[in-house]
């Protein structure tokens, strides 16, 4: 069982439920290798251990899952099989052990964290374009307060009482000077100082309400917005080009993985199909030699080579081992992932290099990130373009009593000095255009240099496979005489142990031509910017390697 995470928001969890990407939790399978197709009478050792558990309730749980998950799977929380990390909003997903190519293409969109981080970034810049594009839409904003006051408060009046007191009565000496022959006036500064208190208790409460309503409406800003959304447009057109090439990469990184466990299983068998013609070899040496056809040194190269075959042969099987546990942490699933898909030749010329080069220019992500980059260095330099031109805003704003009040009108304002040098900036963004231009040339360039490599790869690789087919015919047909031989005592053990190396030397070589021829064509569809491109070609093909698993 399987767990799907969603790297976006929840508004979107209908889309994230069926395409999203997810972890994946899987129980152990018991199924072991039992019989290579298209390789008869071989016995072979066991390259996946078994595990013998009882998978009912799995595969009960893996049938309702196929139905519907999305009307019967809550979203939850799970660990990640790999890294036991707790993963939010996800979904179980039910995933066979058993898997062909395009299958495991399927599956690895849908579980690999890289893509669903480069996912969350798309989804980041795309939402943060939609919050540009309304920032010169009409700004309308409410105010309202309310407040209640309650004041008590002793002040003291004494040094003012005084003050007032003293220049008072200064104030009366100086408009009536001091007459001997009438009587002494009062003093007024006293008189007045009687009247005021040496302190006051103020107490005051209440409250206030207040509301208003108002708007700002930037109807000129000189192409600021539009370059300001241009910019970040530009941004997630570069963060698309960046997943695509990130998604790319690991296809080409499966059909490696996919591939090389295949190579690695027909080594196993191969290396196990030696070790039982040894095993004849060494039991008809032994009777030979208990009959006195033979001498004793023939009888112990018999055993030497025996045991080197078996040593070889655990050696292959713990590779193949390894090649699958590669493919299973690739594919993040707790048990080892069943290749159905066979390696593969094609005896058909591939088509003209100029056709895989006109699509790498069409196609290739890499030339898309450019053409990304040059859109921000434009939209960059309409920005800096925009530094002495005014912005223009509408405005108002009104209070709602009983008598409202309210103001509106027109402001515009320029920048006349300071801030960024708007000749550097233009400057800047000129050479940024034409660092995209040139680099454009660049990778081009590389990528038809790449293109052509590849293809030659893939030609090489279809004729060395071509080519060796005489050999393990031949290697083949000796291995075949030299036992025959043996038993009529025309050839020695060691005649028939050197056949049985050069027919497995042969077969094996074969085989990773073919794998070789594999790698190289899906090297070719990755750097064409077509990578599934590659699925074409393996239905096409009319030369099938043998395999273990069947396709279902």
């Amino acid at each position: 069982m399987k767990f799907t995470l969603s790297a976006l928001p929840t508004a979107m969890m209908t889309v994230v439920l069926m395409s999203g990407p997810v972890v994946t939790y899987a129980s152990t399978d018991s199924d072991s290798i039992t019989s290579l197709t298209q390789i008869p009478d071989v016995t072979v050792t066991e390259i996946v251990d078994a595990e013998n558990q009882n998978h009912s309730d799995t595969i009960a749980s893996d049938q309702m899952l196929t139905e519907n998950p999305i009307d019967k799977i809550a979203l939850d929380t799970f660990i990640d099989p790999i890294t036991h990390k707790a993963v939010e909003h996800s979904y179980p997903l039910a995933v066979s052990s058993s898997l062909s190519l395009e299958q495991a293409q399927n599956l690895l969109v849908q579980v690999s964290p890289k893509i669903a981080a480069n996912q969350a970034a798309i989804a980041a810049s795309e939402y943060q374009t939609d919050a540009l594009k309304t920032i010169d839409n009409p700004l309308v904003f409410a105010r309202a307060s309310a407040s209640a006051y309650h004041l008590d408060e002793d002040i003291d009046l004494s040094s003012l009482k005084n003050d007032i007191a003293n220049e008072v009565s200064n104030s009366v000496d100086d408009v009536i000077p001091p007459i001997a022959q009438l009587p002494d006036l009062p003093n007024f500064g006293e008189l007045v100082g009687e009247r005021i208190p040496d302190s006051y208790n103020l107490k005051r409460s209440g409250s206030t309400t207040s509301a208003g309503l108002g708007v700002v409406w930037p109807i000129y800003t000189a192409g600021r917005t539009d370059a300001l959304t241009g910019v970040s447009e530009a941004r997630t057109l570069e963060a698309l080009a960046d997943s695509t090439l990130d998604k790319n990469a690991l296809y080409n990184t499966l059909i490696e993985r996919y591939f090389k466990a295949q190579l690695a299983i027909i080594a196993a068998y191969l290396r196990e199909d030696a070790y039982d013609t040894l095993q004849q070899t060494d039991h008809m040496a032994e009777r030979l030699f208990e009959e006195g056809f033979i001498s004793r040194v023939d009888r112990l190269e018999a055993q030497s080579a025996l045991a080197d075959a078996k040593s070889e042969s655990i050696n292959a099987n713990n590779d193949a081992r390894l090649a699958m546990i590669a493919l299973q942490r690739l594919l993040r699933t707790e048990y080892r992932i069943k290749p159905t898909t066979p390696l593969f030749v094609s005896s058909q010329p591939l088509p003209d290099v100029s056709y895989f080069q006109d699509l790498a220019l069409n196609n290739h992500p890499g030339l898309q990130k450019v053409a990304a980059k040059r859109a921000q260095a434009q939209q960059l330099h309409a920005l800096s373009d925009t530094g002495y031109k005014p912005t223009v805003l509408l405005y108002g704003y009104g209070q709602v009593e009983k008598n409202p009040s309210w103001v509106a009108g027109v402001s515009a304002s320029w920048k006349l000095w300071g801030g960024l040098d708007k000749t550097a900036s233009l400057a800047s963004s000129s050479a940024k255009i034409r660092q995209a231009d040139l680099s454009e040339i660049e990778v081009s360039d590389n990528l038809l240099l790449l293109v052509e490599k590849n293809w030659h790869d893939v030609n090489n690789a279809q004729s060395r496979y071509q080519a060796l087919q005489s050999n393990v015919d031949l290697a083949a047909e000796v291995l075949r005489l030299r036992r025959l031989g043996l038993q009529e005592g025309v050839n020695t053990t060691v005649d028939v142990v050197q056949a049985q190396t050069q027919s497995l030397k042969a077969r094996t070589e074969q085989a990773q031509a073919a794998n070789d021829y594999v790698q190289a064509l899906a090297a070719l569809m990755q750097s064409c910017g077509t990578p599934l491109a590659f699925n074409a070609y393996l239905n096409a093909a009319d030369i099938r390697l043998p395999t273990l698993y069947p396709e279902e």
